[in-house]
């Protein structure tokens, strides 16, 4: 946040923090600052949406990812619970998407499980069963299923690799 602040401050754009981290722009920041921000920002890896439905896609990715890092039971399907943050119609959210992504919602959701339960194995904090149950799945088997066809790994193999990595760093 503080790149950001910096830079506004250097280009004398005026800027609002609203939820989850977003950044709103008045209108009338000119064309021209927009695209020196965007330049000025893509060193850091940061990127600019001007359109509308980016933006859109960017907070289905940041509720997507608030709910698989919140470590809570999940007590409403992922589509309902999409609906109703974004008081928008699923169909038309899992459209866009996919549209914008090339990946439906439902495997986005997958890929970040299981990119969260890689984090959580390194920890070595949580028993396979235990990181399953947060991780919202229904069982171990289901969860070491995803996570094989996902990675192409075991989980046995995936904690080998990473022992034989911690071992070699020693």
């Amino acid at each position: 946040m503080a790149i950001l602040k910096e830079q506004f401050l250097k280009l004398d754009i005026p800027y609002k923090v609203i939820a989850s981290g977003e950044i709103e722009l008045p209108d009338t920041v000119s064309e021209q600052k927009l695209l020196q921000l965007a330049d000025v920002l893509s060193a850091y890896s940061i990127e600019v949406l001007v359109d509308e439905k980016s933006q859109l896609v960017q907070k289905i990715r940041n509720i997507l990812i608030e709910l698989v890092h919140d470590n809570k039971p999940q007590l409403m399907t992922i589509s309902y619970y999409l609906s109703e943050r974004m008081n928008l119609s699923y169909g038309y959210l899992s459209y866009l998407f996919a549209s914008q992504t090339h990946y439906s919602i439902e495997k986005y959701v997958i890929l970040l499980r299981i990119e969260r339960a890689k984090e959580m194995i390194m920890e070595g904090r949580l028993t396979l069963k235990q990181i399953s149950a947060v991780l919202n799945y229904s069982s171990v088997q289901h969860f070491s299923r995803q996570f094989k066809k996902t990675t192409g790994l075991t989980i046995s193999s995936f904690k080998r690799i990473i022992e034989l990595k911690r071992s070699a760093n020693i």
